[in-house]
């Protein structure tokens, strides 16, 4: 008897998958924002991050000082990678000119005694002016100039030592008396797109998916039928609809999913310290708790277009709250715990330490506990709202046909 029962609720599950993926697949929004927008949206957000630094950035050398030791700052300026210097003007009104028409991005001032203060032992100014109002232009600009002035600094206290009679090893030993030796775990080129692309990824997968979910539950409720599979009974109906139609949004994206954070992921070169399929487990529950979240709140989109306005409101609160824009840690707490609201704060980090940092299933325990607790949450959620839908749609639309009023 109990092994009938649930033969029977399976079938009726896969009865209702086949439905919704049915309805999926005959409505051309749907297929647009499961399919094509889930693959290519991330493809096309992220081409721009590509080249991930900035190189060769022309910026002007104003040299007032017309000595070998000027030219010889303005030649290593010129071989770092970060920065070219395009022109050299005469003038400070003819570099801040050049910087007004966008031909250039930074000045370097060698000021007049530049030559002659290094060799009386006095200190000597270098002047950089640079775009702050854009970072990373800002930042390649400033690293060049830091960078030739530290290593020229080093030049001329060697040198001086050498003169005092000290030998090279220990002029060198003595200004350079701490090595430091960096390594870049994470992020080796120190790139934004290694930074910012994965998180966006997580984010896109929820986003799509909801507005997904949102569309198809819209389309129910403009043709005044808000199941494929007709009415529903019971909790026990309920359960294996949420089950059904949330089985067919998570075996969509599985397969989007590959695309996206395969083979798109290795196109794209970003570090990757594990099997994206020991990665799928937890991808399995973030789909699932999407899913769930996503019938949870489309079941109240009375039209298509609702839902559409509804996730395009809530993406950038999104996007500032999962920790992308924002580290966590810096955030208010009130804001912290709202954040907890959306999959994508504990799946973010937990992708992050398995997938980029190689850390085991142990460095994510408190990320998918949060996620199972969201899970768990959302389908309750997800029950009591359709619960609530059917019997303001079964008002709507009045008893099925045969049945008495």
């Amino acid at each position: 008897m109990v092994l009938r029962k649930m033969m029977n609720g399976v079938q009726n599950v896969y009865g209702i998958f086949r439905a919704e993926i049915r309805e999926s697949f005959n409505d051309a929004g749907t297929v647009l924002i499961f399919l094509v927008a889930a693959i290519l949206y991330p493809m096309l957000y992220s081409v721009g991050y590509v080249n991930e630094t900035i190189r060769e950035i022309p910026v002007a050398v104003v040299d007032l000082d017309h000595t070998s030791m000027s030219r010889q700052y303005s030649r290593m300026l010129d071989a770092t990678e970060q920065v070219a210097v395009s022109c050299r003007p005469s003038t400070m009104q003819e570099a801040e000119q050049l910087f007004y028409q966008g031909k250039i991005h930074g000045v370097v001032l060698i000021p007049r005694s530049f030559e002659k203060n290094i060799f009386r032992g006095e200190q000597a100014n270098v002047t950089v002016y640079c775009d702050a109002g854009r970072f990373f232009v800002y930042k390649q600009v400033y690293t060049a100039a830091t960078f030739v002035t530290a290593t020229m600094n080093a030049g001329v206290e060697v040198k001086g030592m050498l003169a005092r009679g000290k030998m090279y090893d220990e002029a060198i030993n003595r200004y350079e008396a701490i090595s430091p030796q960096m390594f870049d775990l994470y992020n080796p080129s120190s790139g934004y797109a290694t930074f910012i692309v994965p998180g966006i990824l997580m984010i896109i997968i929820q986003q799509t998916l909801l507005v997904g979910i949102g569309l198809l539950f819209g389309k129910h409720y403009e043709r005044k039928k808000l199941l494929a599979t007709g009415s529903v009974k019971g909790r026990v109906q309920s359960i294996q609809v949420i089950l059904g139609k949330s089985s067919v949004y998570v075996a969509l994206y599985l397969v989007t999913t590959l695309v996206t954070l395969v083979l798109f992921y290795h196109w794209l070169s970003f570090p990757d310290k594990t099997s994206f399929f020991k990665i799928y487990p937890l991808l399995l529950v973030y789909l699932f708790t999407v899913s769930f979240m996503g019938i949870a709140i489309s079941v109240w989109f009375r039209k298509r277009v609702h839902a559409l306005m509804f996730i395009v409101f809530i993406s950038p609160i999104v996007f500032f709250l999962c920790g992308v824009a924002w580290p966590m840690e810096s955030l208010p707490g009130f804001i912290k715990i709202l954040g907890y609201l959306f999959p994508t704060t504990p799946m973010l980090p937990a992708f992050l330490k398995l997938r980029i940092m190689g850390g085991g299933v142990a460095s994510v325990k408190h990320e998918t506990t949060v996620l199972l607790l969201q899970m768990v949450g959302y389908f309750i959620v997800a029950l009591i709202s359709n619960k609530i839908a059917m019997q303001k749609n079964s008002r709507l639309t009045g008893p099925p046909e045969g049945e008495p009023a």
